[in-house]
């Protein structure tokens, strides 16, 4: 014989109970208060949660002025906002880059220019440099081939640096040359004369060895405008003897000299 299935008995003693708690009305009016449906026949609070779990939309126990995200309108995440530092770099970065394109074309056409002009001034034969000379002539025949007569004044040398040339400290000489004319005015122009060691910088030590050409002597050179110091060069202290950077002003002034530098290549 089969066992009775648990979940019948169940069933069977709770709606027993119940028609015992609640008594049947009479027929007249069991039509209109009886629930036709068998879930409506449940407990009252079963009824009333399952009331609560479909009324998700606005029943009771939710705020009526929510809104679902379904139904908000969309906008810009930026709407009114200023853009941030990070925008406006990568808008000038490539500003930036065709600026320094331009210029870098500008000076590369500049610097074709000015070594072809130097170039074509080597070719030249030497000019005899004049005994007066005007400064602001000087720009236009910067590289150009010079040669001049007169007498090293080395009384009036002058050492320029430290400077370091092949791993060796040394200094760059600089003699005033001495010229008269036939009135016996002097005329004295800056002979740039080249690179010594820090050894041979004592006079005595070139003499010795014929560096300090006695009499009248004829330079060859260029002319040139030198290179200036910048403002990490310390300062000139002609009193004391120090040059640190040609300043041909300073050591025009300083000499009684024209502001006339000429890089000497070859004497005689």
């Amino acid at each position: 014989m089969s066992r009775p299935n648990p979940f019948l008995n169940l069933f069977r003693r709770y709606y027993s109970q119940s028609a015992l708690k609640f008594p049947r009305t009479t027929h007249a009016h069991s039509s209109t208060t009886r629930p036709q449906c068998l879930r409506t026949r449940f407990h009252p609070h079963f009824l009333l949660f399952r009331q609560q779990k479909r009324s998700v939309g606005g029943g009771p126990g939710i705020d009526p002025n929510f809104v679902s995200i379904l139904d908000r309108p969309a906008k810009m995440a930026r709407v009114g906002k200023q853009h941030g530092p990070g925008l406006i770099i990568l808008a000038i970065i490539p500003v930036t880059a065709f600026i320094l394109g331009c210029w870098q074309v500008q000076r590369l056409g500049w610097k074709t220019e000015l070594v072809a002009r130097f170039e074509d001034r080597l070719t030249f034969p030497p000019l005899e440099l004049p005994l007066r000379i005007d400064p602001e002539a000087i720009k236009d025949f910067d590289y150009r081939k010079v040669y001049a007569t007169g007498v090293l004044r080395h009384d009036q040398e002058m050492l320029i640096g430290p400077r370091i040339l092949d791993g060796e400290e040394g200094y760059t000489v600089v003699t005033p040359l001495e010229r008269r004319d036939e009135r016996g005015n002097v005329h004295k122009i800056l002979a740039c004369r080249g690179w010594i060691k820090k050894e041979a910088a004592p006079q005595w030590f070139r003499k010795k060895n014929g560096a300090l050409p006695e009499g009248e002597v004829t330079i060859e050179g260029l002319l040139r405008i030198p290179p200036k110091g910048n403002m990490f060069t310390p300062k000139n202290e002609p009193e004391k003897g120090k040059w640190f950077f040609p300043s041909v002003e300073e050591m025009a002034e300083y000499t009684g000299s024209q502001a006339v530098w000429v890089e000497e290549t070859m004497s005689e």
